[in-house]
């Protein structure tokens, strides 16, 4: 908890009727420093004490006692705003983030607690495209979020590796595929059975009732048809592997639905012993009319399962297993009604976890000129992208810095952790337009910006030469450009946890882009390199701290910070 904030509700709760922990939720930041560095909206107590905010901010602001570190209290408008004492909060920031280091930003409040974060889940046999990325990006960021905050994080690919299309992979394998597939066969491979099948049955419709049974086979254990799906399987995960190398992204367990195969009986058996399942149309549902919802479909007339079934054996499966806390998924928008049901059905079997499960939805990623397209098989694949802006680095290099060191390495994490920063500064739920132009300008609000940002400020560390030290005088740290930049970097931790509570990423690249906008009015307005020798210490710990924030805050979001480029 913020040291300030803390004592702002200490000071607040003498005098006013409601818990400390409220008082602290409570408490804002304005958006002016010159308005104060902290601020009490009055809007709660209004509805209490049955008098204007605008009133009640006058009155009490004239009540509460300026304690250090406390250095003024005044009224704006509803509001009672706190001025903090400069030179404390200087040296508290500094003297924090120079001992924590790559720490600064954890908490323990997670300590002993699991959350499991379900993210990524492609479909196998089929490539890893565009539209695969932001679940993988924000889903990696959460986990990241969650282990700052002490919490054991539980990282599930929750694989597509079942259902009637796998029927169909196998009906256009044994129809058209390759007598060598089992040693040279590819995703590309795969995919394109997959499309021929689909094009086929425009002629002969029989194909679908061909791929059904072939599906009843898989899941009624034929030792074949399971082959053939196990070598899919391996043959896409391997590919699969490639690609979350590539984004620096680790799962905990590779279980797709094929895992709970075996479970869904039980399950269906535990719903029906609920009363909560009836046949309708030879199919058997959960009716969830009363909730104003569709009904939940549990088994096809066929008697296959269907994606709800699944999910909820994975969701007991993963509660047994993990006894997680919370348990979140990271899936497009246009899945949020299959959520609702899913959580329904595990409220109406008296989970009392149930209301512990999250649906974390997100927009779609689109492309300025429009030119991406899943017709007829063609995708925008999501390791060209990748490897398509470390060539644009790769080249950017070349024309500004063609001496850089380790010039590869550099060209990768700054192209793709450009990718990854415009994914994430996006707020999730809107829709993210991907523009080349944007997403790898150095002057703009995006990942390379940031990128460059840290590395000006580790040059400027190696020209100083000398060993950062917190033995300084604060009160040197005076001007307002300087406390602005301490102030962003104080708020960091609290930005971390305001993420986690919105399940929101961008926060994060946000707070980043703030902090570099605030270092660089900070670094324009003022030398760091100075013949007062005092001074310069000063100043050297700001950069130093400020890199060190910089660093933390792109190792969250799943990005490298280079010192050189």
């Amino acid at each position: 908890m913020d040291h300030f904030i803390k004592n702002i509700a200490s000071l607040l709760e003498e005098k006013i009727n409601l818990p400390e922990d409220e008082i602290e939720r409570l408490i804002e930041i304005p958006p002016d420093f010159r308005m104060g560095d902290y601020a009490f909206p009055c809007y709660t107590l209004s509805k209490i004490l049955k008098k204007s905010p605008v009133i009640i901010a006058a009155e009490l602001s004239n009540t509460l006692p300026v304690i250090r570190p406390i250095a003024e209290i005044k009224a704006v408008g509803p509001y009672i705003n706190f001025f903090v004492d400069k030179v404390t909060l200087s040296e508290l920031a500094l003297r924090a983030i120079s001992k924590e280091r790559d720490g600064y930003g954890c908490e323990v409040l997670g300590k002993g607690k699991t959350v499991v974060v379900d993210f990524s889940s492609p479909n196998i046999a089929k490539h890893l495209a565009v539209h695969h990325l932001r679940s993988a990006l924000i889903g990696n960021a959460l986990c990241n979020i969650y282990k700052t905050l002490g919490y054991t994080c539980v990282g599930i690919n929750h694989l597509g590796d079942w259902g009637t299309q796998f029927g169909q992979l196998i009906v256009a394998y044994k129809k058209w595929g390759s007598e060598n597939a089992h040693t040279s066969y590819t995703v590309t491979d795969l995919n394109n059975l997959y499309v021929r099948f689909h094009q086929e049955t425009e002629k002969n419709p029989g194909l679908e009732d061909e791929a059904r049974a072939w599906f009843k086979k898989l899941e009624s254990g034929d030792s074949g048809a399971k082959e053939l799906w196990q070598h899919f399987k391996d043959i896409s995960l391997k590919e699969f592997q490639k690609i979350y190398d590539m984004l620096g992204i680790h799962f905990d367990a590779f279980i797709g639905e094929s895992f709970y195969n075996t479970m869904v009986e039980d399950t269906i058996t535990r719903i029906k012993d609920k009363g909560l399942a009836k046949v309708s149309e030879q199919a058997l549902i959960v009716d969830l009319e009363s909730y104003n919802m569709p009904p939940c479909l549990l088994r096809k007339k066929d008697d296959t399962t269907l994606y709800a079934t699944r999910d909820i054996a994975a969701a007991e499966y993963r509660k047994k297993t993990y006894d997680f806390d919370r348990m979140i998924y990271v899936v497009g928008s246009e899945q949020k009604l299959h959520f609702h049901q899913f959580f329904k059905v595990l409220e109406l079997m008296g989970y009392d976890w149930a209301n512990r499960c999250v649906h974390v939805d997100f927009g779609l990623m689109k492309f300025k000129d429009g030119k991406m397209s899943t017709r007829k098989g063609k995708v925008v694949l999501l390791e060209n992208l990748l490897i398509e802006a470390v060539e644009r680095i790769r080249k950017i290099i070349e024309d500004k810095n063609p001496s850089l060191e380790n010039k590869e390495a550099v060209a990768r994490d700054v192209g793709i952790g450009a990718v990854i920063f415009a994914d994430l500064c996006t707020k999730r739920n809107k829709d993210v337009v991907f523009d080349w132009d944007e997403v790898l300008n150095f002057e703009g609000e995006t990942g390379p910006y940031v990128q460059y940002t840290h590395a000006r400020l580790c040059s400027i560390l190696r020209k100083y030469g000398k060993s950062v030290t917190t033995d300084i005088q604060f009160a040197l740290l005076k001007e307002d450009e300087t406390f602005i930049l301490i102030k962003n970097l104080w708020q960091f931790p609290s930005v971390i946890l305001k993420a986690a509570e919105f399940y929101e990423p961008s926060l994060i690249c946000n707070y980043l882009i703030d902090v570099c906008g605030s270092l660089n009015r900070f670094y324009n307005a003022h030398r760091v390199l100075s013949d007062d020798a005092e001074l310069t210490k000063a100043r050297i710990l700001l950069v130093d701290a400020t890199r060190q924030v910089i660093k933390n805050g792109l190792h969250v979001l799943g990005m490298q910070a280079p010192e050189r480029m």
